[in-house]
């Protein structure tokens, strides 16, 4: 579970916040409010559970406390096909919640691929983790970086694009060497 964690906090110190793929990570994890939690669910039922949680927990406490969360599990989803069509199933649970326009939640898994592209496609990289993770944010809170960088939100997809494709295949794996 440690290691699980510490490879997740280097992605996110060395990609996420290093690469500047998400223009308020920085902010929120040098103030501690980034809660990464590593799932111990041996099924999906109780990985839901834990998702019902989680949710609950980043609702109910303040956004000074903890602003965004990365619920990460390990070996639950080893097929990125299957947790792709999971999603479907945890924007219910979002509903479920009444959390629609206060919670969104980004998909992260090892081996992401966007509709349209080749498995090798550095720019998938963009939603590439060491292991599947929900990443629970507040609508708020995204709505705020995006207005920090101009209001634009394609334009930040695009500079993470192309900053992917600067690095390039190789330089991606050697960012994600644990030092």
């Amino acid at each position: 579970m440690q290691d699980v964690e510490a490879a997740t906090r280097h992605w996110l110190e060395k990609a996420v916040i290093g690469l500047n793929l998400c223009p308020f990570a920085r902010a929120v994890y040098v103030k501690n409010q980034v809660r990464i939690v590593v799932s111990q669910a041996r099924h999906l039922d109780a990985f839901l559970d834990d998702l019902d949680r989680e949710l609950t927990l980043l609702v109910n406490t303040p956004a000074e406390e903890t602003d965004t969360t990365l619920l990460v599990h390990a070996t639950l989803f080893p097929d990125f096909e299957v947790f792709n069509d999971f999603l479907n199933v945890v924007d219910d649970v979002v509903a479920e919640h009444e959390l629609e326009g206060v919670i969104q939640v980004a998909p992260f898994h090892p081996l992401f691929q966007f509709e349209g592209t080749e498995p090798d496609d550095v720019t998938n990289c963009t939603n590439r983790a060491p292991f599947p993770t929900l990443h629970l944010l507040r609508e708020e809170s995204v709505e705020r970086a995006v207005a920090s960088e101009g209001g634009d939100a394609d334009a930040i997809v695009e500079r993470n694009l192309q900053t992917l494709r600067d690095l390039g295949v190789e330089g991606w794996r050697a960012l994600m060497q644990k030092a």
